[in-house]
């Protein structure tokens, strides 16, 4: 989605901002497409919760690739926090059915990056989450990828079905083609409410939020950087500049 805002309440307010396909995202279709092209016999499903204009998004995701997509809008579901979104997204999958989900690191309002591991759990399947590995790999009834650390490259696997959550550096997603967009407009995208997913009003939406934004203030500015001149003596005032903010 796009930047975030929030209302007095402390809640993300989408109704102000564009319903974009995330960036974060992106990665996750493009993963999904590789382990298609691999020679795996896969059909890519999509999946969003948002607002009407949210189907931009979806058609953006087809228009790369994939089968069909799925949209969850309904009033109710305004205001819900991580754990209400995560029991929408959970409900539609086990309704669609599922081998492998594969989910952006984290959201580009809320930033928590918490939902893979609440789908995981709410679907009872292993999470392998933040793998930066160029190319997930799923065969033979497991999935692979490497998760970088501060100290170490760690690799994961998990036994299908399973959610995964892929980073920024998973690799470059493609840009829909002319041909592709074109295709997406006649590929099937169902809308589904509270009602189809057997979710009560009160368990989602402001009411069924179990967090919320108190405050939320901008970045400050960047402060003007300083300039060290050179006049014979520019790797000692360099030197000075990183010991002062023990940078060295």
């Amino acid at each position: 989605m796009g930047d975030r805002t929030f209302t007095e309440e402390g809640v993300t307010d989408r109704a102000s901002v564009d319903s974009l396909l995330s960036e974060l995202d992106e990665y996750a279709v493009e993963q999904a497409l590789r382990i298609a092209e691999s020679g795996v016999d896969a059909e890519i499903s999509y999946l969003t919760v948002g607002p009407d204009d949210a189907k931009d998004a979806l058609r953006k995701a087809l228009a790369m690739g994939g089968d069909s997509a799925i949209h969850v809008s309904d009033d109710d579901i305004e205001g819900s926090d991580a754990f209400g979104t995560s029991l929408v997204l959970a409900r539609a999958i086990e309704r669609h059915g599922f081998d492998l989900v594969l989910c952006g690191m984290a959201s580009t309002d809320g930033t928590m990056g918490v939902v893979p591991a609440m789908l995981a759990e709410r679907l009872g399947v292993p999470a392998v989450t933040h793998v930066d590995e160029p190319a997930v790999q799923a065969e033979d009834g497991t999935v692979t990828g490497r998760r970088e650390g501060d100290g170490a490259s760690v690799r994961i696997q998990g036994t299908l079905p399973a959610v995964v959550s892929v980073t920024d550096r998973s690799g470059d997603a493609r840009y829909p083609s002319f041909k592709g967009i074109m295709a997406a407009k006649k590929k099937p995208l169902e809308t589904l409410d509270l009602d189809d997913l057997g979710i009560e009003p009160e368990q989602v939406g402001r009411s069924g939020a179990r967090s919320a934004v108190d405050t939320a203030t901008r970045r400050p500015p960047r402060s003007k950087g300083e300039i060290v001149s050179d006049e014979g003596a520019g790797g000692v005032g360099l030197a000075d500049f990183l010991t002062t903010r023990k940078f060295a």
